[in-house]
């Protein structure tokens, strides 16, 4: 590890920034409202592991970054963010077998094993990204590039990488035992 301070980004750099983020954050949630919708049928699974993955990168960029400072070091008000029940709902009808699930918050400092939902962490995520585009539509990049990184510290990123986890298990599971019996049938 380095002892060197990140560098401040330029104007420019923030710009290109949001927008790579932007493009990620509105990806994923096309993605979720389609799946909560139905439309990804017998691949649901394997798509919300594509989106999750995708906005994870995105997370990942931002926690590469510097520290996003907005310009007068506060965040603008927005209103509520919208109302996302009906996209939870729906992710919890298409994921019922496998919507509850294990996880360790942290390993570091609270490994007691914590009750989970994909939907509900699927919400989540999206919530906090609706929140930021709200700020990058009105025309505050930095505001939502402040927001996506300091949430994917705070909440996103964990839920994020729960839910992939999950997700990664089911599918694994499903695909290495249709390997495992494939194996035993020949």
């Amino acid at each position: 590890m380095s002892d060197i301070p990140p560098r401040s980004n330029s104007p420019e750099e923030w710009e290109t920034l949001a927008e790579r983020v932007t493009l990620h954050v509105r990806n994923y949630l096309s993605g979720l409202e389609a799946v909560a919708r139905g439309e990804a049928a017998t691949h649901t699974l394997p798509v919300l592991l594509l989106e999750v993955s995708q906005v994870i990168l995105a997370g990942a960029q931002l926690g590469a970054s510097a520290d996003v400072i907005p310009p007068d070091n506060w965040e603008p008000e927005l209103g509520p963010d919208p109302d996302l029940d009906e996209v939870r709902q729906g992710l919890a009808q298409r994921l019922a077998p496998v919507d509850e699930y294990v996880e360790v918050f942290d390993p570091y400092n609270d490994p007691e094993p914590t009750a989970y939902r994909l939907s509900d962490d699927l919400v989540d995520v999206a919530s906090d990204l609706v929140h930021g585009l709200r700020h990058y539509e009105r025309g505050r990049p930095l505001e939502a590039l402040w927001w996506w990184q300091y949430s994917y510290f705070n909440h996103w990123g964990n839920h994020a990488g729960a839910a992939l986890r999950a997700l990664y298990a089911v599918i694994a599971g499903a695909r290495l035992n249709v390997a495992e019996e494939a194996a035993v049938v020949q």
